[in-house]
């Protein structure tokens, strides 16, 4: 069992029965080791169901801890995609949107999860499970994005800074190992990055978000894996496949996110067959972090409807 490390913040953050929830695990995929958590529901239940959760770039598993923790009658399983966190990066493969929707289809058959499941992904994860699912329109049975990457990273406003982005991730890798290295897990950086996606003004939690970042960050396995999942990051987005997104889809925005913006949310959601978007104020592209509980709000009442 995995304890949930709260020790960055004096507040509460974490529910008490989070821990015991909570069961870690390995498997073996194409020659790689991939670390996964699960979230077992309090108490089993009609409404009970299996989410995959796939969490976004530079993340790992920690990032959506308060979501899961607010859906206690849920079971929630997440790994660390390969590359992150615990998880060995690709042998022999690019890390690409493609071999990533690869990874979901074989981590769920590893696991036995079959067509009920729902599949979640937040940011470059809500790229990776739309593709996922507008190549396997039968793996899943509904799918949840959190601030998903509705339009092109590299045009409108934010194109400036995504082009700036990638020449920083291109610089790192380049340069001699130990220089590459510590440019990308720069404790600076990696604060004024935090600083700018935080919108908070709760003093707790904002310390939260920053000690997140500090400690999680940097959790990556090499300078090529991180340049290549960058690049599929910022190389797609979910509005190129919404039209092929038959199931019903959940999309949580932020009302002031500056990476996804809510004008393109409201375009993304016009595309989809079978759409639904839940706005939630006051924060921006850190809703798993800021506000999980009207996030784990819509997730529930969205699970609820019945299927169109």
């Amino acid at each position: 069992m995995e304890h949930v490390d709260i020790k960055s913040s004096p507040a509460p953050l974490f529910s008490s029965g989070l821990d015991a929830r909570t069961r870690s695990a390995a498997v073996d995929l194409d020659g790689g080791r991939v670390a996964y958590w699960t979230y077992e529901p309090v108490r089993v239940t009609p409404e009970t169901r299996t989410i995959l959760v796939i969490h976004g770039f530079r993340g790992d598993h920690h990032g959506l801890l308060r979501v899961a923790d607010h859906l206690p009658e849920m079971r929630l399983i997440m790994p660390d995609l390969p590359g992150f966190g615990s998880s060995a990066a690709f042998a022999g493969a690019s890390h690409t949107v493609e071999r990533y929707g690869q990874f979901i289809g074989e981590f769920m058959a590893a696991l036995g999860l079959g067509p009920e499941t729902v599949l979640l992904g937040h940011s470059f994860g809500s790229i990776i499970t739309s593709h996922f699912v507008a190549d396997h329109p039968a793996a899943v049975c509904r799918l949840i994005l959190i601030n998903p990457i509705a339009a092109p990273a590299l045009e409108g406003p934010k194109g400036l800074m995504t082009k700036l982005a990638v020449l920083y991730y291109e610089a790192a890798a380049r340069l001699p190992r130990r220089p590459g290295q510590a440019l990308l897990r720069s404790q600076l950086i990696v604060r004024v990055m935090s600083e700018a996606m935080a919108k908070t003004r709760d003093k707790d939690i904002r310390r939260f978000v920053h000690a997140q970042h500090s400690a999680y960050f940097s959790a990556f396995a090499d300078r090529d894996s991180l340049l290549e999942a960058f690049k599929a990051s910022v190389g797609s987005h979910v509005s190129e496949v919404a039209h092929r997104l038959e199931l019903p889809v959940l999309l949580v925005a932020g009302e002031q996110d500056e990476i996804a913006m809510l004008p393109d949310q409201h375009k993304l959601v016009a595309r989809l067959p079978d759409g639904l978007l839940g706005v939630i104020p006051g924060v921006g592209h850190l809703i798993h972090y800021e506000t999980p509980e009207p996030a784990a709000r819509y997730i529930r009442d969205f699970l609820k409807e019945p299927t169109a």
